[in-house]
């Protein structure tokens, strides 16, 4: 079964927040909203021995995702083909259950539509077989989108680079298992994110 997710290499990446802009112009996303934030994670250590990274934040497409659970009319659901945690806007009742239960705290609510909002992987261009527009406006190449269960796919290709050591995801937070993948070599900083979660 295909596992369509994002794997980001933190080592490449600047900060430069394209992501998070490419995002909000091709979704709508309003001001104040994000379905796609950039934080930074640091500065750690004592000097001259510091470091630091940015990490973008977006729906980590866990496996066992709990927003799926908690929706009591179906809106948050999981795609049958891409395998993608979805919401259908029409279904939602606006209870926030879901934004409650996602542990990454990756839901916005639409205040208009009165509505819960997440990242879709861009779904409007996927599937037409573009990439989403974060990794599109990527300018240091570090987010890279598949199926995660295709070995072809870049996002399985750039795991497959990478060091074992260097492959890390959000804490696991009662079984949830985030299929978003992060690529952070110890050369660069050291992972530091359960703070975050």
């Amino acid at each position: 079964m295909s596992h369509y997710a994002l794997v980001i290499d933190l080592d490449r990446c600047i900060g430069c927040h394209s992501c998070e802009i490419a995002c909000k112009n091709e979704n709508g996303v309003a001001l104040g909203s994000y379905w796609n934030k950039v934080l930074q994670v640091g500065p750690v250590g004592t000097y001259p021995d510091l470091h630091e990274y940015f990490l973008p934040s977006q729906c980590m497409q866990c496996e066992n995702a709990p927003c799926v659970h908690v929706c009591p009319t179906g809106a948050s659901y999981r795609d049958a083909e891409t395998n993608i945690v979805l919401i259908e806007k029409a279904k939602c009742i606006g209870c926030q259950y879901c934004m409650m239960a996602c542990p990454y705290g990756v839901r916005s609510w639409n205040t208009e539509e009165k509505v819960v909002e997440k990242c879709t992987l861009c779904r409007q261009l996927t599937s037409v077989g573009e990439v989403p527009a974060c990794v599109g406006a990527c300018c240091g190449n570090a987010r890279y989108y598949g199926d995660l269960d295709d070995p072809t796919s870049d996002a399985s290709k750039a795991l497959a680079a990478a060091d074992s050591a260097s492959i890390h995801s959000m804490p696991d937070v009662g079984g949830n298992a985030p299929a978003t993948k992060c690529i952070l070599s110890s050369k660069i900083a050291t992972w530091k994110v359960s703070d975050l979660a």
